[in-house]
């Protein structure tokens, strides 16, 4: 039987050449995500083809009620999976009518530093591993027992059947070149956001939703550089974890809220005030892989970031940090 989700997301693209266009942006929590449609004559292919749009920033608490306009300039566009056909899905960021980047506008200072021509030659690559948490409209873990809690989390990692895997519908996001990982994560989120409403289950980025002896959630950042990658990289590497451990305090300030209750030491993390790295190393702040290490190049994994951090802020610190002069 059809769904009303089935009749609004039609595919009309044999019978009209105009398009939707979802703008999407970051509101003033710097979480919610905000989204509004709009339709073009024809299908887009660059962002640079898309006019610039506004929006009421009193209602996203980024703008005063008595001069609330604020400005989206597109900046990245995806396939619409929910639309289809040459439907897309607009990443944006915000500016103020006189073309100044509001102060929740972190992909603008990212920006900047990923087109430093230092930054650029050394091609920063980023594997982000979003995780998040999956919870029923009354705010109780997907699968878990109501009232109550799971057994112990060994047969959970990675498993099979209904009674270990729940919300398998709901994944995934994969590996981007500069300020694109931060729109691609920004993007992979709004799709999540939507598969969740459309499936009736509440999604969380807390990084420790429900307190207790189990796994926080993350988003640990694998990260690599043209000079880690290759001949010699370790020595790359390890240099560049010197600089991370250098500046550990301010990293972990812009690393995600709330993130002192996952960092605690254990299930699998180091404690949020002490920096360690080590080979295959889990419970260490940064990990180098046996490949890597085997190798003599490769990338390392900061496992720090909170599942609620911001990919523009934590991409640009990464790569700002290990690549650019100290200030």
């Amino acid at each position: 039987m059809a769904s009303l989700h089935d009749f609004v997301n039609l595919d009309l693209s044999d019978t009209t050449e105009k398009i939707i266009a979802e703008y999407i942006w970051v509101g003033g929590s710097g979480m919610d995500m905000r989204s509004k449609a709009r339709t073009l004559p024809g299908p887009v292919t660059d962002p640079s083809e898309l006019p610039k749009w506004n929006y009421d920033g009193s209602s996203t608490n980024q703008a005063p009620g008595d001069d609330s306009e604020v400005i989206l300039y597109p900046r990245a566009i995806f396939k619409d999976p929910f639309r289809k056909g040459n439907n897309i899905l607009v990443i944006c960021d915000s500016y103020t009518p006189a073309g100044e980047p509001i102060p929740t506008n972190k992909r603008a200072k990212a920006a900047e530093i990923f087109s430093n021509p230092d930054v650029e030659a050394e091609e920063p690559w980023f594997g982000i591993e979003q995780e998040y948490t999956l919870l029923t409209m009354s705010k109780w873990p997907l699968g878990w027992p109501e009232n109550g809690y799971p057994g112990p989390q060994g047969p959970y990692y990675c498993g099979n059947g209904a009674d270990k895997a729940f919300g398998r519908d709901i994944v995934d996001v994969g590996p981007s070149v500069g300020i694109s990982a931060g729109d691609e994560v920004w993007a992979a989120r709004y799709i999540l956001e939507r598969i969740t409403e459309i499936a009736g289950v509440v999604v969380s980025f807390d990084p420790k939703p429900v307190p207790g002896d189990w796994n926080g959630a993350g988003a640990h950042t694998n990260y690599s550089t043209k000079s880690m990658r290759g001949d010699g990289g370790i020595d790359v590497i390890n240099a560049a974890i010197e600089k991370l451990e250098a500046r550990h305090t301010e990293h972990i300030a812009a690393y995600g809220e709330g993130n002192e209750r996952r960092l605690t030491g254990n299930h699998e993390t180091a404690s949020i005030n002490q920096f360690t790295w080590g080979v295959a190393n889990r419970g260490a702040s940064v990990r180098i892989g046996r490949d890597t290490e085997k190798q003599g190049k490769g990338y390392f994994e900061d496992r720090r970031p909170a599942s609620n951090m911001d990919p523009y802020v934590v991409t640009s610190m990464i790569a700002e940090t290990t690549i650019l002069p100290a200030a």
